[in-house]
């Protein structure tokens, strides 16, 4: 007797690559002799993280196709290869269920699986849904979205259930505030030379709190000496400075404000963990998502949004000194975020996965 097979695919950043390791892990424990095959970019950030999670991760030749000029060219280039390939594994594996993550990468195989009649399903974390999965849309069973803005670009297919995040995310205890006002800031499991930058700027201003405050840093490799000599020259023994932050949540669990990017999965997890922050959207993503995405915790009173356009040293030191002095601000954005707190994506989104299987299959084959 064959075990079912799921193919997952979707990826180019850690911002997919997590929501399908939860996804898939979740499906293991609902069904454990199901047979996983995930599949993304040749990226190097996803073939490290991928490679040390799980046994089966198969790459296609694949480039996003937004942008201009020699970028574009090369994306479209590249997609008859990622087609054939996709062929190729939907041949070998004969999954019963295809399930796309978002991501350029998700987009052959996914339309591939649908034009073959296969049971396919996509998630959408992101508040304006991506490219990929606007075009997908057409075609599969079910879309999965995380907020309820994005319900009305899918029509009867879509259902509001989550962004499927890490469990520890969700063991984050209420924080104890202390004097001191501790700091969280990272721009993605690749750093932002953006935020790096601006908050060496900052410092000058910061040097007046920086008895009082307790800085975390993730930098990415290429600016961690230059930002830890910052910190030093300005006098901040306090500050760790790090490429990277593993794991993640046990950093997220010191911090009372967190200084970040606005991408779908890192707001997911601030949700989860309850953190507020000071999201800075990264102003170059595709079609200005990461913007929405920030509003949508504004909007729910669990974080600030500061556009690159203004974020200014001024500015920043200032936000600092008002968060030290109003913690109890800090705690009812705290609550803000409990109330939109969804409970069970991961173990739902899995449910649905399965029904949409078996309804489709009839079971496990024989």
């Amino acid at each position: 007797m064959k075990r079912n097979t799921v193919i997952i695919s979707g990826g180019g950043t850690g911002g997919h690559l997590y929501p399908a390791l939860v996804l898939g892990r979740t499906l293991l424990r609902l069904q454990p002799d199901l047979r996983l095959v995930y599949v993304g970019s040749s990226r190097a950030v996803e073939k490290k993280i991928m490679s040390a999670e799980v046994n089966r991760f198969l790459t296609l030749p694949v480039e996003g196709l937004k942008g201009r000029g020699l970028k574009k060219l090369r994306g479209l280039v590249l997609l008859p290869l990622a087609f054939l390939k996709s062929f190729y594994i939907l041949l070998r594996f004969r999954p019963d269920l295809v399930v796309g993550v978002g991501g350029f990468s998700s987009g052959p195989i996914v339309l591939l699986a649908a034009l073959m009649k296969k049971p396919a399903v996509i998630l959408e974390q992101n508040a304006l849904p991506g490219f990929t999965n606007r075009q997908l849309s057409r075609f599969v069973d079910l879309v999965v979205v995380s907020f309820a803005s994005s319900l009305h670009y899918f029509g009867d297919k879509a259902v509001l259930v989550g962004n499927p995040v890490r469990p520890e995310f969700y063991e984050i205890p209420k924080k104890q505030r202390e004097q001191a006002l501790t700091l969280l800031i990272f721009g993605g499991s690749q750093g932002s030379k953006f935020l790096n930058d601006r908050l060496i700027e900052s410092l000058d201003r910061l040097e007046e709190l920086r008895d009082s405050l307790v800085i975390y840093h993730q930098t990415g490799e290429r600016d961690l000496d230059r930002v830890s000599r910052a910190y030093s020259q300005h006098g901040f023994s306090r500050a760790v400075v790090a490429a990277f932050f593993s794991p993640m949540a046990d950093y997220l669990a010191r911090a009372d404000l967190v200084i970040c990017r606005a991408g779908a999965t890192t707001c997911a997890e601030l949700v989860a963990g309850r953190k507020p922050a000071l999201l800075v959207p990264f102003a170059a993503a595709t079609d200005n998502h990461q913007e929405f995405n920030a509003r949508e915790l504004e909007k729910a009173g669990g974080a600030e949004v500061i556009l690159e356009k203004d974020f200014q040293p001024g500015l920043l030191a200032e936000k600092v000194k008002y968060y030290l002095n109003h913690k109890e601000v800090l705690d009812r954005m705290e609550e803000n975020l409990e109330r939109i707190r969804p409970e069970g994506v991961a173990e739902k989104i899995a449910g649905l996965c399965l029904e949409r299987m078996k309804a489709r299959t009839g079971g496990t084959r024989g």
